[in-house]
């Protein structure tokens, strides 16, 4: 479906998008820094190159401008990922951790193999989802561990990078749209075990 809203409107959204990864983002690497914030690093590493193979998909899909802000995203992720473990983030890596990897990974033999980047983006949303669940495993243990206003605004993020689209499909929405509901469900894990604490 073509999003009825016009170029202006989807640059404006997309640049907000943008804007609000970079919001996010400098501050979390901040506390990296300070040992506030001790990301799971095999979780920054699945995201950042599922977002990235994510990227190119939507751009087959005619995304538009609206994949601007998933191409940035999975650029810095994979800096974020860099950054933690430099900083000693959490590596503890299980046999789970390496599965939801070799999943990421598997999704470009599926994208050439049905000629379909809507098959690259099933597993690589699949696989992203399922990267949350060492993060999940952190939050629920060490619930003040991660910002949760972090995970809020790449929720809002993603709402308008989905706005900011030209095509409308599941090729397009399906990643942000299921990345959103990930940090959903990790904001109310990790309050409801603060709130137990």
């Amino acid at each position: 479906m073509t999003n009825p809203l016009g170029l202006e409107v989807r640059s404006f959204l997309s640049a907000l998008a943008v804007g609000l990864t970079f919001y996010a983002y400098v501050p979390y690497l901040k506390g990296i820094r300070m040992g506030k914030v001790q990301p799971h690093v095999f979780s920054w590493i699945i995201w950042g190159v599922t977002t990235c193979i994510v990227f190119f998909a939507q751009l087959v899909g005619k995304g538009g401008i609206g994949t601007v802000p998933i191409a940035i995203s999975g650029f810095t992720t994979l800096l974020v990922a860099l950054y933690a473990y430099q900083k000693r983030g959490e590596i503890k890596i299980t046999n789970s951790d390496w599965f939801f990897f070799l999943l990421a990974f598997s999704s470009l033999p599926f994208w050439f193999y049905f000629s379909s980047p809507l098959a690259a983006v099933l597993v690589l949303s699949f696989a992203d989802s399922l990267g949350f669940i060492p993060t999940i495993r952190k939050g629920y243990v060490l619930p003040h561990s991660e910002p949760l206003g972090f995970y809020l605004i790449f929720l809002f993020r993603n709402t308008l990078a989905i706005l900011a689209l030209a095509e409308w499909n599941l090729t397009t929405t399906l990643f942000p749209g299921s990345a959103g509901i990930a940090c959903l469900v990790f904001v109310f894990v990790v309050k409801y075990r603060q709130n137990k604490i």
